[in-house]
C-alpha cells in the first residue's frame, strides 16, 4: 500500500489478506479497493463489505471465476503453505479437519453456488461501485452489466485456476465490443511492459491491474520495490505513446495494433 501510493497509484486488497483491510487503510495514501470473495455466510460477506466501507475503501470488486480452486499443482509442489487470514476472523464455514496453511481450505470458504442474483444483491446494499473480476466471457459480461455492476475486471486469475483458458489481452476486444462504454472495463492479468498497457487500452481496457509485477518488486525491495515497478510501467508506457504518435490516452485505439 506504501508502494503504490508514493507512485499514485490505486491498490486492490484481497479477501485472503495477511493483513487486515483496517491495517492496510491505516498506511494507505492513495486510492483503496476491496477484492471481496463471498461466502455462502450472506451476513459475513455483507459485514465484510461493510467493514471495507467503513475503513475508506472505494470499491468492491466481487471475483466470481473461482467458485471452487483449480489444478494448483504447482503451489502443490512448492508444499505452499497459508498464512493466517485476519479478514476472515470470525467466519464459520471452514470445514474441520483442513490442516492448517492447506491450500484446500479455500473450498470451505467460497461460495460455489454464488448466481446473478448473489451479485445483484451485493449491488443492492453496497455504497460505492461494485465490479465482477474474472470475466472472459462477453455474454458474461453483458449480463454483469443488466445486473448492475459498476465496471468489468477481464482476468483469467493469472491462469492458474483454469487450464487453457485465453490470455487476457486475446478476451478482452470481445469484452469490450460486448460492453460498448456502457462500464469501464479494466483487464488484470498479463501486464509486465508498458507495450502491455498501451495494447490493452487499444483494444478498449479503461485501465490495467498487475499482480505479478508489483510482488517482484516487493520481493526485491519491499515498498520502494513496488514504486519503482510501477515507474517502470508509467515511463515505459510513456514511451510507447511517442514511439506510436499518440498525444494522449484519448487517441489510442485499434489503430495502434498491428495484426
Amino acid at each position: 500500500a506504501r508502494g503504490a501510493g508514493a507512485a499514485s497509484a490505486a491498490m486492490v486488497l484481497s479477501s485472503f489478506s495477511s493483513k487486515s483491510l483496517e491495517d492496510v487503510a491505516a498506511v494507505a495514501n492513495s486510492q483503496l479497493w476491496f477484492q471481496l470473495y463471498a461466502q455462502t455466510d450472506h451476513g459475513f460477506t455483507r459485514d465484510l463489505v461493510q467493514r471495507a466501507e467503513a475503513s475508506g475503501y472505494r470499491a468492491i470488486c466481487l471475483t466470481v471465476d473461482t467458485p471452487v480452486t483449480g489444478a494448483r499443482n504447482r503451489e502443490t509442489r512448492a508444499a505452499v503453505k497459508l498464512p493466517p487470514w485476519p479478514n476472515m476472523k470470525g467466519f464459520k464455514g471452514v470445514s474441520s479437519g483442513i490442516p492448517a496453511g492447506s491450500l484446500d481450505v479455500f473450498s470451505s470458504v467460497l461460495d460455489a453456488s454464488l448466481t446473478w442474483k448473489d451479485v445483484e444483491w451485493l449491488c443492492s446494499f453496497a455504497k460505492v461501485p461494485v465490479l465482477v473480476k474474472g470475466v472472459l466471457n462477453p455474454e458474461d459480461a453483458d449480463h454483469a452489466v443488466k445486473s448492475g455492476v459498476a465496471g468489468i475486471m477481464v482476468s483469467n486469475h493469472g491462469g492458474r485456476n483454469l487450464d487453457t483458458v485465453p490470455a487476457t489481452i486475446d478476451a478482452l476486444p470481445q469484452v469490450t465490443d460486448m460492453v460498448a462504454e456502457r462500464v469501464p472495463v479494466l483487464v488484470d492479468g498479463g501486464i509486465r511492459r508498458g507495450t502491455d498497457v498501451l495494447k490493452a487500452i487499444a483494444f478498449g481496457a479503461n485501465a490495467v491491474l498487475i499482480g505479478r509485477p508489483y510482488l517482484y518488486g516487493l520481493g526485491a525491495a519491499g515498498a520502494a520495490g513496488v514504486t519503482n515497478v510501477l515507474h517502470i510501467l508509467q515511463r515505459e508506457f510513456s514511451m510507447a505513446m511517442v514511439l506510436t504518435g499518440r498525444m494522449n490516452i484519448a487517441s489510442i485505439n485499434r489503430s495502434a495494433i498491428w495484426s
